[in-house]
């Protein structure tokens, strides 16, 4: 948490706002990665979602999390996405984290068969302890629309401690490029531009190692 002193005026400021968040929208470039998920038979939203996660947890500003007035830093993730269930309503999906990246896709899939054949939402959030639940990151993704702005949803204004991304329609950019917008939301204590920049650069660089 050596780090994190060396901000904390920073995080005082910020955290004594009505809403500390800071929320960015912008045009996200990576690496073409859907032809070689095809030729590996693998679902491209949720590796993306394991290049995010994996980038998530290389930057230490998105780690930081508060609990009864304590800031102290996750050490793992649980992955977790919305879903739509077969009334286009949105549910959530949580699965167990692993590092194999074909295993993290397959308990991704059954986790969103899972919550999409859910009426209700998905129990597994009502029993999870507060310090359990500080383990995620939100995820959502809206992949019919080119979106330039959203404003997530925050447990609370005032503290809102765990990150939210979320993506939606990929374009091609050219040059075995695509495009997306991508939407980061996090509490300014903890993370600034900065970090959001060096998130959308680890995020390619996670992409380009999967695909080597």
């Amino acid at each position: 948490m050596e780090s994190f002193e060396r901000r904390r005026d920073r995080f005082n400021l910020f955290d004594g706002m009505d809403s500390a968040a800071v929320n960015l929208c912008f045009p996200l470039e990576l690496p073409d990665f859907r032809p070689w998920c095809k030729q590996q038979g693998l679902a491209p939203f949720h590796v993306l979602l394991c290049a995010v996660l994996r980038s998530v947890l290389k930057i230490e500003n998105f780690r930081w999390r508060l609990l009864d007035g304590e800031v102290f830093r996750i050490d793992r993730l649980r992955p977790s996405f919305t879903v739509v269930n077969h009334h286009n309503d949105l549910n959530f999906a949580q699965f167990a984290w692993t590092d194999d990246l074909r295993e993290f896709v397959t308990r991704g899939i059954a986790a969103r068969e899972e919550a999409g054949a859910m009426t209700e939402l998905n129990a597994t959030y009502r029993t999870m302890s507060a310090r359990e639940a500080k383990e995620q990151v939100f995820v959502t993704c809206i992949p019919w629309l080119a979106f330039t702005s959203i404003q997530h949803p925050s447990i609370s204004l005032a503290h809102p401690d765990i990150p939210s991304f979320a993506w939606g329609k990929f374009r091609d950019a050219g040059g075995g490029r695509l495009e997306l917008p991508f939407s980061v939301q996090a509490h300014h204590g903890f993370v600034d531009g900065f970090h959001i920049h060096q998130l959308a650069q680890q995020v390619a660089a996670e992409l380009e190692a999967m695909m080597a």
